[in-house]
């Protein structure tokens, strides 16, 4: 198993703290690993939304998921246990601005008054005047019926998270810290991936919207992004929520890969948590997810 390095502290996990890049960049040349260049098998670690809104428990985090900070060591952990193994590591960022659809700003009642985050919005409630839209009338009323009428989840008013700028939508120091190591170590240069900002749709996977807006860039499925992974020999997934942006992800990925590649896929099953309430479907999706192919491995588990 390969050693920690000396500057990780399992303690600043929970801690927001200035990351000493360049420490840690030159940690990572110091460690003696060969270029990612020359892995064989080529090995993705696939972060999604490691973020400290979703990862830190209130204030500082804004949309956490329970055990998630548990998770995130795991996976920081699982990086440097891995080093030498891992080719590449990708990291999708949930990225909002104030006035989006599954915001309270976007709706409105009679009474002047924004719905409270966790509403749940139907197309009943928009066909009845309970709720409406404050900007896109059109849009957001077929919105709605489009949700529905596909099976997606029904529009959820969340809390105000992960707006670019602020604390919340930076991923975790520690993640981040993680990832320098390892592009010190392996002269691996990190891939990102901002989700989420289109205003009229949700952005649950990190590849797709919820409805398609095909009239923005990132409005439909992110092709050459997955095809960036498919050249993988294998796709370790962790991150938050797994009752949501995992979840949708892995949906997304199912639907374009092959059966070849889907085998290629790891959920690293102790290093993702559910929203509360959200557990037994998310788990009973996970087994079907099973059934086509995707392995649950441990964060301690060696890679295979």
């Amino acid at each position: 198993m390969t050693d920690f390095p000396s500057f990780y502290d399992p303690a600043n996990v929970e801690k927001i703290y200035d990351v000493d890049f360049q420490h840690v960049y030159q940690a990572g040349l110091d460690a003696g690993q060969s270029s990612a260049e020359q892995d064989a098998p080529r090995v993705l670690l696939f972060l999604i939304d490691a973020q400290i809104d979703f990862v830190f428990p209130a204030p500082t985090g804004r949309l956490t998921v329970p055990n998630a900070l548990a998770d995130t060591r795991r996976t920081v952990e699982f990086i440097y246990r891995n080093v030498g193994s891992l080719t590449k590591i990708a990291a999708s960022l949930d990225t909002h601005t104030p006035n989006q659809i599954f915001y309270p700003s976007w709706w409105i009642n009679d009474a002047g008054e924004h719905p409270a985050p966790m509403t749940t919005i139907t197309s009943a409630d928009v066909e009845n005047g309970t709720w409406r839209p404050t900007q896109e009338p059109a849009w957001s009323i077929d919105y709605v019926k489009q949700l529905e009428s596909s099976g997606k989840k029904q529009l959820l008013i969340w809390p105000y998270h992960c707006l670019q700028g602020t604390l919340g939508h930076a991923l975790v120091p520690a993640v981040s810290e993680a990832m320098m190591y390892h592009a010190g170590a392996r002269n691996a240069q990190p891939l990102y991936l901002p989700k989420g900002e289109i205003a009229r749709t949700e952005y649950y996977s990190a590849v797709e919207p919820e409805v398609k807006d095909t009239a923005h860039p990132a409005g439909t499925l992110r092709t050459e992004f997955l095809d960036t992974l498919a050249a993988y020999d294998l796709i370790y997934i962790a991150g938050q929520a797994r009752s949501h942006c995992v979840l949708e992800t892995i949906n997304s990925m199912l639907r374009y890969f092959d059966p070849s590649t889907v085998e290629k896929l790891r959920l690293i099953d102790d290093a993702t948590s559910s929203i509360s309430g959200f557990e037994e479907a998310t788990e009973q999706r996970i087994g079907e997810f099973q059934q086509q192919g995707v392995r649950l491995v441990k964060a301690a588990d060696p890679i295979a």
